[in-house]
């Protein structure tokens, strides 16, 4: 039993960081493979204000592809995972610094953002995936419309 949760902990927690560095690294069909359940619930309101919403994960990663796609670089750190897991479901709260680079940005190259996510996440045949994304943005610091200028 110890080791089952442990393998289950490891795997919640490689999953969400999966999320992080696929998107670095702009490999957006291993988000849809290994990362997201088909549908996602994603809350960005601390940061854009609206509404949570439900979207299919092929939408939500067609939306990061078009605007981190276009930046030069991002780089998501993800650290101290919290991890409750209940029979198929997990949760994971953890702490992010995201920092996006646009070098052609007129009011500087650089916004960094911090804060924490949580994760929930479900258990299926192809392992542990992403159902649902709330970010809570705490600080965020350098040019704070960096990606107003992705579409200039």
């Amino acid at each position: 039993m110890i080791d089952q949760d442990l393998r289950d902990r490891l795997a919640v927690v490689e999953t969400c960081t999966r999320m992080c560095w696929h998107t670095d690294q702009r490999e957006w069909e291993q988000l849809l493979g290994r990362v997201f359940a088909e549908k996602v619930r994603v809350d960005y309101t601390s940061l854009n204000g609206g509404e949570p919403a439900e979207l299919p994960a092929d939408a939500l990663v067609g939306a990061w592809r078009d605007l981190l796609g276009a930046l030069d670089a991002t780089q998501h750190l993800l650290t101290n995972h919290l991890v409750t897991i209940e029979g198929d479901a997990a949760v994971v709260t953890a702490n992010f610094q995201a920092t996006h680079v646009l070098a052609k940005a007129a009011d500087g190259p650089m916004w960094t953002l911090g804060g924490r996510y949580r994760f929930d996440l479900v258990h299926s045949e192809s392992g542990w995936r992403i159902a649902g994304l709330v970010m809570t943005k705490v600080w965020q610091t350098g040019n704070l419309a960096l990606l107003a200028s992705v579409s200039r």
